[in-house]
Parts: C-alpha cells; structure tokens; sequence
C-alpha cells in the first residue's frame, strides 16, 4: 500500500497496518513486543494475559522469581515473616503458611533441647528423641548420672531426671 511502512521481525514482513497484538489487534508499530507461541503481544496484554503476579506485591515478575506454596514471588519480595531478611539463597522453615529464616524459626518456634536448651530444628537429618512433652537432640539424651549414651536403650525417669537401667534401678522411677 502507497504511504505504508513495511515492518520486519525476525526475518519476517508485515504492512504496518497487519503487525498487530494478537489479542488487542492494535498495531505493534515500534512499541516492545513480546513473542510467544508464534504470537506477537504489546506489553500490556502480555502481562494481562500470561504473566505472574508476586503473591506480595502484587507486580509482575518479569524475570527469575521463587515460588511458595504454589505462589510467585519476586525474589525480592520473599522476605522472613519475622527480621524481613531475604530468603531467595537460604534455607527457611515455614509455619502456618508463612516463611521464617532458620534465626526466627528456631527462636520462635522450635522445639528446645532439655539438655543443652538449643533449637531441635531435624533439619540435615538430625535425630531427636521424644518423650512425654520433652525432646532431646540424639547427642544429648545420655544417663543423668553416668552420662551413657540412651539412644535405643531402655531408661527410666525420675522427676524431670533420665537415667540408664543401671543407675536408675537403684532410685524410685516414674516408669
């Protein structure tokens, strides 16, 4: 057509008038435009169309991005729940749906050791012992006497106190 500028993209021509949005059906002109599937989009139907949303602040991720319990977010944009530290590169615990560096998990919610009072994350493998209310880390669920290790061993308890079967025998036990 006289007066009309021919379009090229990717070895391919057009009239300037037929290289159009395929879901707007507006002239791309010499706006930015994205392919996908054969199709060629304006930014703005892109977006509308096929990108994600960052589950916190609501604007698209044009690149990269993590995903959360089946939600996008920018990198950026997925923080702790309790220091706000980003946690794209770190390991993290997540409770009642929301992310926690190690730090905050383990200082609000983990369980603690009754021996050595630290965090029992089970993390990387780490054994733990349970019983009643109380938890040990593997390492630290010894004899209150002789200090014997009790991991897959019979004991006996006294008030708040373990024992081996040995140095427990001799002492009035709970169990």
């Amino acid at each position: 057509m006289p007066g009309s500028r021919k379009m090229e993209f990717k070895g391919n021509y057009w009239h300037e008038t037929c290289f159009v949005c395929e879901h707007c059906r507006q002239p791309m002109g010499t706006k930015p435009l994205i392919s996908k599937d054969s199709g060629y989009y304006c930014v703005p139907c892109f977006q509308k169309e096929f990108a994600h949303y960052c589950s916190f602040c609501k604007k698209v991720i044009t690149s990269g991005g993590v995903t959360f319990r089946g939600e996008p977010w920018h990198k950026e944009c997925f923080l702790c729940s309790g220091c706000r530290k980003e946690l794209c590169e770190e390991e993290f615990m997540s409770r009642d749906d929301y992310p926690f560096c190690l730090d905050c998990y383990n200082r609000l919610y983990a369980k603690k050791c009754v021996a050595c009072t630290k965090p029992i994350t089970g993390l990387k493998g780490v054994k733990f012992i349970c019983f009643q209310d109380r938890q040990w880390h593997s390492e630290c669920f010894n004899c209150g006497k002789c200090s014997v290790s009790l991991v897959g061993e019979g004991f006996l308890t006294q008030n708040k106190e373990i024992f081996c079967r040995k140095c427990g025998s001799g002492a009035e036990t709970d169990i």
